[in-house]
């Protein structure tokens, strides 16, 4: 009948709406990035649903499954274990088939770590661009090098035991000066927000215990944004 994708907290419990409440209630099945986190979230909100897990490493076989229940008058929800699917959580591929397919999905509004972030930074958020995650090993260099020139703010999804390597990758291709924002534990109790360049960033998290899901934003590139104001204006 119909697939929702629903977001949960990033952090705090209570940063789920009423609507995505009542839809976890009432759908017939709940796909879960990981059962046993996302059965603690159901069991604080007194929601007792079966679960059935899907994630990255068995999306590709189960897709067909899923969208057979949905297509036989099923409802079924989509959760991760933290924010909105499919923005660096499985989701898309399940999301893409049902659409091939006639199924509606509907998405609601709701948690993501991204946007908070972003808006907090202090840095221009009237145009940005999300990367999410850079890639490990492979790949990684040439995805910075290609966004020195970005003009837009630019937004990372990092994890702790990268974030120092990440700063001093940024800081070799966008220059030290450059000014950026990281926030780590978004709405948990030791919910930390850091701004400066990205030099006296690195000074700072070099010397830091780091623990978290880590956000960056970093400031484009000012000569190139300023440039592409000065066309619009000619325009």
């Amino acid at each position: 009948m119909k697939l929702y994708i629903v977001p949960t907290p990033i952090g705090n419990l209570e940063d789920i709406t009423l609507r995505a409440i009542r839809i976890l209630k009432e759908v017939d099945l709940i796909l879960a990035e990981d059962t046993r986190k996302s059965g603690i979230l159901l069991k604080h909100l007194g929601i007792e649903k079966k679960m059935f897990a899907h994630h990255q490493h068995n999306e590709h076989k189960t897709v067909e499954m899923i969208t057979e229940r949905i297509a036989n008058g099923e409802k079924i929800a989509l959760i991760t274990d933290a924010g909105t699917p499919g923005i660096s959580d499985p989701g898309f591929l399940l999301i893409r088939e049902c659409i091939s397919k006639g199924i509606e999905v509907e998405c609601l509004p709701g948690a993501t770590a991204f946007v908070p972030a972003l808006v907090n930074s202090g840095l221009a958020s009237d145009s940005f661009c999300f990367e999410g995650f850079l890639p490990q090993k492979k790949g990684r260099q040439t995805k910075i090098k290609s966004l020195v020139n970005e003009p837009r703010t630019i937004v990372f999804y990092e994890s702790p035991h990268r974030l120092v390597k990440a700063l001093e990758q940024f800081i070799e291709f966008f220059g030290a000066d450059r000014r950026a924002s990281i926030s780590r534990e978004l709405s948990k109790m030791f919910e930390e927000n850091k701004r400066g360049t990205l030099q006296e960033l690195l000074e700072y998290f070099k010397s830091k215990t780091i623990k978290g899901e880590i956000v960056i934003v970093v400031e484009g590139n000012k000569a190139k944004r300023n440039k592409q104001d000065d066309i619009e204006e000619e325009d």
